[in-house]
């Protein structure tokens, strides 16, 4: 790949400052096993060889350890070898046997892996105006064989900038979180009351005693669902009812499909699949579909109901003085066109059901096995809720114990296992030249599990998180990337952290959690970490 020359952009003190660093550093060894931490930086003076240019003693990308050339033998031995499922566990692995960077190659896609803080910091310095990261290519070319426009997932350039400038405003800023709070915290409540209710029915134990053990999972699927529609199209779908709609839980079905399918269909052509009228594009094809069909019904109706509100002469951003959601919100607004809107529904809608669910399972699975940590969040839950006087807000900012919670569980187990980054001009990461364009990955499950970069890094702790922040640790910024970083984070982070919290709020207080089994959960990937059996939880009421 072509290499750009690179304009200092700081003095030349800087600059021989930035060299004198490198020549000391340069007799620490080369080596790169071990997780020797070595240089890092941006390419700023050198001399060109052979039309690339280099710093003294910085090694060249070809020499960064790698797990094989030749991507299509690496893509057979991961299909024989059921690597895909197990990719957070390769990563692990890897990085303990070649250090901490690695080059691999996988049928058509190359990347460069990378799993510490110090590493991911200079990554995120030279992501440029216009981040971007690894377009899944399958979605991309679902969007485009159906003439659908592509959201601000799939999206690059200011055209991204643009849509998610204005998105943030509804999803992002403190205002709008304030705003769809109540809608969260009213379905956190309809859950412990349905929880409760099948208690009194189903558990053991006396009135007032009764305990209830069971898979949750399928509970907490359907409740990230009744919260995503009440948060995005501003209305209630009735899932915690008796009889939960079929059209709903085919919804949930299809995302399912669609993450499982989406992994092997990165390293191979989609569009050869298709001609190939291959089963597994067909199966990712059409569960994209049945996507798309739930959110146009949810978006017809909402665009119906925000209608009759303005023949009403509702003020802005009201339906009757209530919150019409983050539909109805960009529809009044008007600065995104409706299949834009539509777009980027939908992405929202595909992308917050799993991503939620399956972190609360982990989150009750760790609170009942830890029953000391469970308890002093319970405590700092209470005293905060007692003081809030109702307001989810304000009992949220009086527990950070439930924010540190929710950190820890996706430290353990991050919903998605790398963060990937272009990066816009040639850097230095442990002593290897990156040149601009390289996709480079941060595998944030190996970092989170990593002695290097946590103390005692298997010990469920939420406090940790507390501790930091009064502490000086560094790059500590980049240690917790469960949603990303910088302006391209997860654009639903603010739901999901504020759903996940308040749901778990509600739990710890009614309600005790343990474990028939404390060993630690096997974990599968799809596109998203999750267990291979879910978690069975005992609920006890208080």
């Amino acid at each position: 790949m072509p290499i750009r020359k690179l304009t200092s952009c700081v003095s030349e003190v800087k600059g021989k400052k930035l060299c004198a660093k490198r020549r000391n550093k340069r007799g620490r060894g080369s080596g790169s096993r071990g997780g020797c931490v070595k240089l890092a930086g941006t390419v700023m003076h050198g001399k060109l060889e052979d039309g690339k240019r280099v710093v003294k003693g910085m090694r060249s990308f070809e020499e960064i350890p790698h797990t094989g050339r030749n991507g299509w033998l690496n893509l057979l031995k991961f299909w024989r070898e059921n690597r895909f499922q197990q990719l957070h566990k390769h990563m692990e692995r890897t990085f303990n046997t070649l250090g901490p960077i690695y080059r691999e190659k996988l049928g058509t896609l190359s990347s460069v892996n990378i799993m510490l803080p110090s590493d991911v910091s200079e990554l995120f310095k030279s992501e440029g105006l216009h981040p971007q990261r690894m377009t899944l290519q399958p979605w991309a070319t679902h969007r485009e064989i159906r003439n659908h426009s592509k959201g601000i997932f799939l999206k690059n350039g200011e055209e991204w900038r643009a849509d998610r400038l204005q998105l943030n405003k509804e999803v992002m800023m403190s205002a709008a979180v304030k705003r769809f709070l109540p809608l969260l915290d009213e379905v956190a409540k309809d859950f412990f009351q349905m929880l409760q209710t099948r208690m009194e029915k189903e558990g053991r134990g006396e009135k007032g005693k009764c305990v209830l053990t069971i898979d949750p999972s399928p509970d907490l699927f359907r409740f990230a669902l009744e919260a995503s529609c009440h948060v995005l199209y501003g209305e209630r779908i009735g899932l915690f009812s008796s009889s939960p709609s079929l059209e709903s839980q085919k919804f949930i079905w299809a995302v399912e499909r669609m993450l499982t399918t989406t992994p092997p269909l990165l390293y191979l052509p989609p569009r050869l699949l298709l001609r190939m009228g291959a089963p597994l594009w067909t199966q990712h094809a059409t569960a994209w579909d049945h996507i798309f069909s739930h959110a146009e019904a949810r978006i017809q109706r909402g665009y119906q109901r925000l209608s009759t509100s303005l023949d009403r002469a509702s003020p802005a951003g009201t339906a009757g003085s209530q919150y019409t959601g983050v539909l109805g919100q960009l529809m009044e607004k008007g600065q995104l066109s409706l299949d834009l809107i539509k777009a980027n529904i939908t992405e929202l809608m595909a992308g917050g059901v799993d991503t939620t669910a399956v972190p609360l399972q982990f989150a009750l699975f760790e609170l009942g096995r830890n029953p000391e940590v469970q308890e002093s969040v319970r405590q700092q839950v209470r005293v905060s809720w007692a003081q809030a006087g109702g307001d989810p807000h304000k009992a949220l900012q009086g527990a950070p114990l439930l924010k540190g919670t929710i950190k820890e569980v996706l430290r353990l187990y991050p919903v998605g296992i790398t963060v990937q980054r272009y990066p816009v001009r040639d850097i230095v990461l442990q002593n290897y030249h990156i040149p601009a364009g390289t996709l480079v990955q941060a595998c944030i499950y190996p970092m989170g599990r990593s002695e290097k970069v946590f103390e005692d890094p298997l010990r469920f702790d939420p406090s940790r998180w507390s501790r930091e922040e009064g502490q000086r640790v560094e790059a500590a910024g980049f240690r917790s990337l469960a949603f990303g970083f910088g302006a391209r984070q997860c654009v639903g982070r603010r739901i999901a952290e504020s759903e996940m919290q308040l749901f778990l709020m509600h739990i710890l207080l009614s309600f005790h959690l343990s474990v028939p089994s404390s060993e630690d959960l096997n974990t599968t990937v799809t596109l998203i970490l999750q267990p291979e059996t879910p978690p069975r939880i005992t609920f006890s009421k208080l």
